[in-house]
Parts: structure tokens; C-alpha cells; sequence
């Protein structure tokens, strides 16, 4: 411990005559005696990176006495306790990964050593050190950028051993587009009765504005926003003009129509009654999207699913019922792993039960869009021309010799302001310099952006990689750009934990690595499926008001994919070697650790200036981050790990799902008229669902 102070006084204590490496003094931030409420929260901030700067540090006692006495006061004590709750949890997270990881122990020791011998300078060699403690992910990527680049795209390569022998040929009639709406109440409570809605849905907002917010998403739409910002219009819009390119082009005939399903989850447990009522007027009050066929599933449509339909088939044809297993996974309220899952699995359902045609599915989110004339230009072939490859769902082994199936496949993504430079353009840049602050303690997007041009960007131009005999795998994905074969799916039975709330495209991966003794699922690289990400054209004031929730977000998917990694059947070590740098970066050995420093770091930049709109942004964070983080600490910090369990118990929930699935289709193909009478409920749920 007393090595982790000596790394954290160099980067937070100014009181040795040294600059901070982070870019800030601690001690200066320290203000006991100030009772202004920005003052307190810096303060509290402060006393906490003053206890983990040891006792040696010259404002210790006061730093512990200020937290001792605000732990009862009635307005802070909950923060203070966080806080100091915090230090506590660091020292023995530190205390412990020593004793159990030499590897990890050799790094604080040097780090320690390190900056007891050499003034505290910002150059690689102080940040090296420090990472290799606290973000050794980024270490690795440091240096020798190119070369790393190139070491990361031969350990995805796959030697192709059986090309899929029934590829899809027709995506317009065989596949189904995914996607998820995400909505919010409106920005303002001031404006309610201004929103161009009917009175019903106005009072009904009135009572759902009180409401405690329980779900938080990147840029969910706020009810009342303009139809031109109004993503649930803009990616429909988009993804229609591309459906007319396609039959212009002769790629599709020209009666078919793309069939898109699209999830409905909400922030607030009240607009469950109300939020397909507006979504019905805001569709209602656009042109009509003639190209497509729309379908939306709210909470309450998942569960007349369950209850019309699943559950009478489980107890006919399984002999039980176990509606709570389904009920836990089955949904799209909740966090984004549940309707990511969701929206997987009703390709199956789809296929069983609506559609026997239906091979195989594309997510995308809704502010991403197929440019259909760039793609045409730039790779040869439209939207849907890319996913009649064979190497979907083809056969390989791969760099270690190891049977993969590619029945996943992922796409890539080119921002909107980029995007005239060609879509091959990375959306993530590999940063320099790398600044100062919070990065010290975590900095995704160093490996994010080497992993990019990796994977995202590696096109298939001639050996190695041929895109005949030799492809590339993907372990780093985005949420939209993502496809999936129903039968792999329906063989893997992949999925995201509901607990999942950021990342959960990546995680869909994670609880099926290592599953199959013979051959594991995986996703397939495909250049070229490019799509614009056109967030910051029409989303902005959204992802303006998402900020902070977006960011707390960030520090809870570090919690969660560290537990998870460590929860599944299988070495965290093998998964680790695979995820690593970008995806595995989140799975840290000291998350506790690192979720604390990033967050105070933060508050510390915020309130370094006294600049008050950031006092007031950085004291609005700190109340978050207790809630929403120490609920989740909370939890996870206990023996054993909390997620093995949930892990099981959503497996077995998702494979009651598949074998359901089984046997309906087995009772459907013997004309058995239990399962023909539900085929008629789905069809006609199905059809109550449709815009």
C-alpha cells in the first residue's frame, strides 16, 4: 500500500514541490471550512484522493476527520460513507490481486519504486509505469502502434475449412432488420403542454415526470422532440431510401418489403402504458414508409408473447411450467442487454412461428444509415449485396488451430463528418497526445483506436487474407452493424445478461467463447458493411441531457465486465487473451480500484478552475455516481461472485427458450393442432404489433 500511495501522490499531491501528473493539485481542492454545496462535494472529492495518498501525506488527518464527520450529517453522510467506503475498498482490492498475482505486485512495486527515485515528469516512461498498474491494456499499445496493429489482425485471421453451402440470396425476404427505440420523458416538465400529443398521453406524462428514473441510455429520444430530431423517424427514413435504392438497382423486387422489428424500452416504469400510443402519433403524423414493414414490441407485447403463447407450449409439450426463467430474460425493459437479446431471439421465433423462410438478421441502431451510393462506389456492392457472402456461417479454424463457426457476422461504422474523406475512414482515432486527468487511471480509447483499424478497417485485398481461403474474425463490434444466422443462434444460444448495460453487443460474444467443446461460435469480418454514424446531425440536444448518465454507464460496465469475465465457466485468463486490448480492457483486475479513480479524477478536473457551471456539473455527477454506483458495488462486492448465479440462471432460462422453440417446430411440421392454433395467436399478436 504503501507503493500504491507513493504512485498516487505523484499523480494528485502538490504539496512536494512537484507538479501532478494529473494536472491538478488535490490539496488545493480541499476546502473544510467552505459550506457552499460545490465546495463541499470538491472537498469530499479531495479528502478521499488525500486518504489513498497515505498516511505520510500532511492533510490525512484533516482529509479523514472531514469524512468522519460528514458521514453524519443528514445531506452528505451518504456521499462521505461512498467515499470513504471507497478508499477502503482499494486497499484491499490492492492488498489482495498482490498476494494473488506477482505479475501484478512486480508493476505497483516498480511504479512505487519508480517515483520515489524520479521527479514526477509527464513523458511515456511516468505513463508507462502508471498503466502498467492501472491500465496495462494501454501500456501494451504505447509504442510500436503499427506494429501491434498488425500482431492484433493475425491472431483474429481464420483458415476457412467449409464455406456455408446455403448462403442467403434473397436478404430482402430472408433476413429481418433489428433494431431498439429508446425513450425518454420530455426535456422539459415546463413544456407538457406545449407537445403536439393528445391530452390522454399529456396527463398521463404529468404523473410519469415525478417518477425516479431507472434506466439510462446513451441518447434516448425525449418525448416531444421535433419529427426532424425524432430518431425513431430518422433511421426508418433512411433505412427505407435505402430499400428504393436496392429495387432500383435489381437487387430486390420491387413488391417485397424489408420486415424490421424494433424494440421499445423506456426510462421510467409509467410510460410502459403509454409509450406505443406515442409512437403510433408520431408514425401516424409522418409519410409512410413504403418499403418497409414495421412491427414494435414494448414490454407489455413481450409479455403477452409469454403468456399467450410460450408458456401454454411449454406446459403442452415440456410437461412444466417455469414462467419466472422465461419471464427473467424474455422482455426489452431493462437494461440494453435485455432487448438485445430479445430482439436475437425473436428471429427464431420468427422463424418457427411466422416466417420458416427467415434465415437470418441485421442490427442497426437508429442513427446509423446505409450511403448506398458510397457503398456501391467504394466496395462494388449495396447494403444488401453484402450479406450474401458464403463466409457467413462458413466453417474454419482459427491462428491456434481451433474449429470456429461464423455464424455471427459484423460490420463497421464512418461518421457522419468523415465520411467525405470514404467510408473506410476510422470513426475512432487513435489519440495523441494522451492527456491528463482521468486518463491516467483509464484511457479506452488508445486501444479502441487500434483495434479499429485492426479489425473494423482490414479489407480482404489479397494474401493473407483473400476473403475466399482466409478471413478475419471480430471481437470488437458495435451495438448496430451486427448480424446473425438464426439456425447458429438457435444451435449457440448466445445472449447479453439483462445485468448488461453498455457493451452489450460484446458481451453477446463473451458467454458463448468457450461453450462447445467441438467448435465455438464467433463473428465473421465483413469489409465493407459500412454504415454512417449520423448521431451528432439530428441527436444532439439528446446526447447533450445523456452525458452524465452515459459516463456513469462507462464506470458500471467496468464493475460488470470484470465480475462477468470472472463468473463465466470458464479461465478469465483465456478470455482475457482473446477480448484484449479493446474489449477486454474493461475486465480489469482492479475494478473497485480503477471505477473510483476514474470517477474522482474526474471530479477533480471539473472542479480544478471554480468555474461554476462545471461546479454545478461535477456536484450533479458525484450524486449520480453514489446512487447509481454504489447500488452496484454493493452487489457485486460479495462472496461468491453474485453473476455466477445470474449467469445460470439466465442460460437456463435462454435454453428453455431454444428447446421450446424445438419442440414447437417438431409439433408444427406434424400438423399437431395445439401448436397450429398457437402458430394462429402468433400471427395474429404479431399483427396487433405492427405500425
Amino acid at each position: 500500500m504503501k507503493m500504491f500511495s507513493t504512485v498516487i501522490r505523484a499523480l494528485v499531491d502538490g504539496t512536494q514541490n512537484k507538479q501532478p501528473l494529473a494536472g491538478f493539485n488535490i490539496c488545493d481542492q480541499f476546502i473544510p471550512d467552505s459550506r457552499r454545496d460545490t465546495d463541499v462535494a470538491r472537498s469530499i472529492n479531495a479528502a478521499f484522493l488525500i486518504l489513498l495518498s497515505g498516511p505520510d501525506h500532511e492533510l490525512y488527518g484533516a482529509g479523514k476527520a472531514y469524512l468522519d464527520a460528514l458521514k453524519a450529517d443528514e445531506k452528505w453522510g451518504n456521499v462521505a460513507a461512498f467515499m470513504e467506503n471507497g478508499a477502503t475498498l482499494i486497499k484491499g482490492e490492492i492488498q489482495t490481486q498482490c498476494h494473488q498475482d506477482k505479475e501484478f505486485q512486480s508493476a505497483i512495486q516498480k511504479a512505487g519504486d519508480f517515483f520515489s527515485r524520479h521527479d514526477a515528469i509527464w513523458e511515456e516512461a511516468s505513463l508507462k509505469k502508471i498503466w502498467e498498474v492501472f491500465f496495462p491494456e494501454g501500456a501494451d499499445c504505447l509504442s510500436d502502434q503499427e506494429e501491434k496493429i498488425l500482431s492484433l489482425r493475425a491472431s483474429r485471421h481464420v483458415h476457412i475449412t467449409e464455406p456455408n453451402p446455403s448462403p442467403i440470396n434473397n436478404p430482402l425476404r430472408q433476413m429481418l432488420f433489428l433494431s431498439n427505440l429508446l425513450v425518454t420523458i420530455p426535456k422539459n416538465p415546463e413544456s407538457l403542454e406545449r407537445l403536439p400529443h393528445g391530452a390522454h398521453l399529456i396527463e398521463k406524462l404529468e404523473q410519469i415526470m415525478v417518477e425516479k428514473q431507472r434506466y439510462w441510455f446513451d441518447h434516448p429520444i425525449q418525448m416531444g422532440v421535433p419529427n426532424e430530431n425524432n430518431e425513431a423517424i430518422y433511421g426508418l427514413r433512411e433505412l427505407d431510401n435505402a430499400i428504393f435504392f436496392e429495387k432500383e438497382r435489381r437487387v430486390a423486387q420491387k413488391a417485397d418489403k424489408l420486415t424490421c422489428l424494433l424494440s421499445v424500452s423506456v426510462t421510467h416504469e409509467g410510460l410502459h402504458g403509454i409509450v406505443k400510443d406515442y409512437l403510433n402519433e408520431v408514425y401516424a403524423d409522418t409519410e409512410p414508409f413504403e418499403h418497409l414493414n414495421i412491427y414494435l414490441f414494448s414490454e407489455n407485447d413481450t409479455d403477452r408473447i409469454l403468456t399467450e403463447i410460450l408458456l401454454p407450449a411449454m406446459e403442452k409439450y415440456m410437461g412444466f411450467s417455469k414462467g419466472e426463467n422465461l419471464r427473467g430474460v424474455f422482455g426489452v425493459d431493462g437494461e440494453y442487454g435485455r432487448h438485445y437479446s430479445f430482439l436475437k431471439a425473436m428471429t427464431a421465433f420468427w422463424q418457427v412461428l411466422v416466417d420458416p423462410a427467415v434465415k437470418g438478421s441485421f442490427k442497426l441502431d437508429m442513427d446509423q444509415v446505409f450511403d448506398q451510393k458510397a457503398l456501391v462506389k467504394e466496395t462494388g456492392s449495396s447494403a444488401l449485396e453484402h450479406f450474401t457472402t458464403s463466409l457467413w456461417g462458413a466453417k474454419g479454424e482459427d491462428v491456434e488451430g481451433n474449429p470456429v463457426d461464423l455464424g455471427l457476422m459484423a460490420g463497421s461504422l464512418v461518421n457522419w463528418e468523415d465520411a467525405s474523406r470514404g467510408i473506410f475512414t476510422p470513426d475512432v482515432p487513435i489519440p495523441d497526445p494522451i492527456p491528463q486527468g482521468e486518463a491516467l487511471a483509464f484511457f479506452s480509447p488508445l486501444p479502441m483506436g487500434i483495434s479499429t483499424r485492426a479489425e473494423m478497417m482490414t479489407r480482404y485485398d489479397g494474401a493473407p487474407l483473400d476473403g475466399i481461403h482466409h478471413c478475419l474474425q471480430r471481437l470488437h463490434v458495435t451495438g448496430g452493424t451486427t448480424a446473425a444466422l438464426v439456425d447458429s443462434i438457435r444451435h449457440y444460444r448466445p445472449f447479453t445478461p439483462t445485468f448488461i448495460g453498455r457493451a452489450e453487443d460484446q458481451a453477446y460474444l463473451m458467454g458463448s467463447l468457450f461453450s462447445n467443446p467441438h467448435i465455438n461460435l464467433r463473428y465473421l469480418h465483413k469489409p465493407g458493411l459500412i454504415m454512417r454514424h449520423d448521431k451528432s446531425v439530428f441527436a444532439g440536444e439528446a446526447i447533450e441531457g445523456a452525458k452524465l448518465g452515459k459516463y456513469l454507464g462507462d464506470l458500471v460496465r467496468i464493475l460488470l465486465f470484470s465480475c462477468y469475465v470472472r463468473a463465466l465457466p470458464w479461465p478469465s485468463g483465456e478470455i482475457k487473451k482473446i477480448m484484449d486490448p479493446f474489449t477486454g480492457c474493461f475486465a480489469s483486475k482492479i475494478p473497485f480500484t480503477i471505477v473510483y479513480l476514474r470517477l474522482s479524477f474526474c471530479l477533480a478536473e471539473m472542479f480544478a478552475h471554480d468555474h461554476e457551471p462545471q461546479n454545478a456539473e461535477g456536484l450533479q455527477l458525484l450524486k449520480q455516481g453514489v446512487e447509481r454506483l454504489g447500488r452496484v458495488i454493493g452487489e457485486l462486492n460479495r462472496t461468491p461472485n453474485p453473476l455466477m448465479e445470474r449467469y445460470r440462471q439466465e442460460k437456463e432460462g435462454w435454453d428453455l427458450f431454444y428447446d421450446l422453440l424445438d419442440h414447437l417446430e417438431d409439433a408444427l411440421a406434424k400438423g399437431d393442432a395445439f401448436a397450429l392454433n398457437l402458430r394462429k395467436r402468433a400471427h395474429k399478436l404479431i399483427k396487433d404489433c405492427r405500425v
